[in-house]
């Protein structure tokens, strides 16, 4: 089964380890939230709309 990935944050660091973790053939899609423009256009990585300092809405996101 393929994974869906969550990574937290906007910097390069985060940039980087999505789009590793996008050339992962068990990986599905990677989610960066807040993300930034780099990872907004980078194949299976999209940025996701969710703030990272609201606990509960991204506790909600990722149940869904």
């Amino acid at each position: 089964m393929a994974a869906r990935v969550l990574v937290i944050g906007s910097g390069g660091r985060e940039h980087t380890l999505a789009w590793k973790l996008a050339q992962s053939p068990q990986v599905k899609q990677v989610l960066v939230a807040p993300g930034n423009a780099g990872t907004a256009c980078a194949g299976k990585i999209s940025n996701a709309a969710v703030s990272v300092n609201d606990h509960s809405a991204l506790a909600q996101f990722c149940k869904d």
